[in-house]
C-alpha cells in the first residue's frame, strides 16, 4: 500500500465558541495532490496552518511525516515547504535574491539557479519581485516553497485573484511539483483547479469534510448524472420532446433531461430519433457533464459561491 505522509485523527480547532475545524480525519498518501475544496470560511486554512505547526489544535492527534506535531515541530518544519494564502516576497528584492534569501535560512537548500529554471523564471531572475505579474509572483512563490527540498508541500489558495492564463501557469508549476515525486496540499474554493489538478479531494463544508475521492469517482457519486440539453427548439419541438424523452423538462425553448450515470443512452436514441424523424426544429443537442460544482450543490444545497456569500 502506498505510504501515508499525514495522517490525522479527530482534529478540532475552537476560537471561543466558534468550532472552526470539527471533528475531521483524513490521511494523505506519498506522492499525490490532495486537495482541499471548499467556500472561504469552510476550515481549509485553519487546517493547513494546524498542519505546518502554526497553531495548535483544540484537540485530535496529527501525524505528519510520522512525527508527532505537538513534540516534533522542528522536524516537521525542516521537511515541508509552504506558500501561504496570499503569498508576497519582498517587493525590492530580485527574483534570485528571494529565492536565495529563504534558502539561506536552511541548513540545507537545493540550488537557486535550478529552481528558478524548474519554474521557467530564468528571464526574470534579476527582475524586482515588485514588477511581477501575479501569475510569476506565485511561480516565485512555489519556488520558495521548494528551496528546502521537501518532501511535502502547502499551497493555500494558489490562484486566488489570478487571470486564467496566469492561473494556467501556476497549474503548470504544481503539475511540475507532482512530476518531481512531491506531495502537494492544495487548498483552493475553484472547481476546475481541483479537478485537473487533484488525485484526490476532499470536501469541506462549514468544518466538517462532507466527501472524499477523486474528481471522477465524486461526481460519479454525487453529481448527479449528466444532462441532455436540447437547445432552442421550436414549440412543436420543444412539446414532442417533452413527451418522448421520460423525465425531460423545458427550460425556455430548451429541453433537458437528466442522464443518470451509465444509463442515458435511451434518452440520448430517443432524444435523436425524435428530432431526425420528425423533422423537429432545433439548434443543436449535446450532453453536459456533470462537475465538482454539481457535486457541492447535491451535498450542501447552496453553490460554492452562495456557501461563500
Amino acid at each position: 500500500m502506498t505510504e501515508n505522509v499525514i495522517e490525522v485523527r479527530s482534529l478540532v480547532k475552537k476560537y471561543g465558541s466558534f468550532t472552526a475545524v470539527d471533528d475531521i480525519s483524513f490521511d494523505i498518501r506519498k506522492g499525490e495532490v490532495f486537495a482541499f475544496l471548499g467556500p472561504n470560511g469552510a476550515g481549509k486554512t485553519t487546517t493547513v496552518e494546524i498542519l505546518e505547526c502554526l497553531k495548535s489544535p483544540t484537540s485530535g492527534s496529527i501525524s505528519v511525516l510520522g512525527h508527532d506535531i505537538r513534540k516534533d515541530e522542528l522536524k516537521i518544519k525542516e521537511k515541508i515547504g509552504v506558500m501561504p494564502q496570499s503569498f508576497c516576497a519582498f517587493e525590492w528584492l530580485t527574483v534570485r535574491e528571494n529565492v536565495d534569501y529563504f534558502g539561506q535560512m536552511y541548513r540545507r537548500h537545493e540550488d537557486v539557479d535550478r529552481l528558478i529554471d524548474m519554474f521557467d523564471l530564468k528571464d526574470k531572475r534579476n527582475t524586482l519581485f515588485k514588477n511581477l505579474s501575479g501569475g510569476l509572483k506565485q511561480r516565485v512563490g512555489i519556488a520558495i516553497a521548494l528551496v528546502n527540498d521537501p518532501e511535502i508541500v502547502f499551497l493555500d489558495e494558489p490562484t486566488t485573484g489570478l487571470d486564467p492564463r496566469a492561473r494556467r501557469d501556476v497549474w503548470d508549476a504544481i503539475k511540475a511539483l507532482k512530476a518531481k515525486g512531491k506531495t502537494v496540499f492544495l487548498t483552493t474554493h475553484y472547481m476546475d483547479e481541483a479537478y485537473y489538478l487533484a488525485d484526490r479531494v476532499d470536501v469541506i463544508h462549514r468544518g466538517k469534510i462532507i466527501a472524499d475521492g477523486s474528481p471522477e469517482d465524486l461526481i460519479n457519486r454525487y453529481g448527479g448524472g449528466n444532462t441532455l440539453i436540447i437547445r432552442e427548439c421550436s414549440a412543436t419541438a420543444r412539446d414532442r420532446l417533452l413527451k418522448e424523452i421520460p423525465g425531460s423538462r423545458a427550460s425556455g425553448n430548451d429541453v433537458l433531461a437528466s442522464l443518470p450515470h451509465g444509463n442515458g443512452m435511451g434518452s440520448i436514441m430517443k432524444a435523436v430519433s425524435a428530432i431526425n424523424g420528425g423533422g423537429l426544429a432545433c439548434k443543436e443537442i449535446y450532453v453536459k457533464k456533470s462537475t465538482l460544482e454539481d457535486v457541492f450543490l447535491n451535498l450542501t444545497g447552496e453553490t460554492l459561491a452562495q456557501e461563500a456569500n
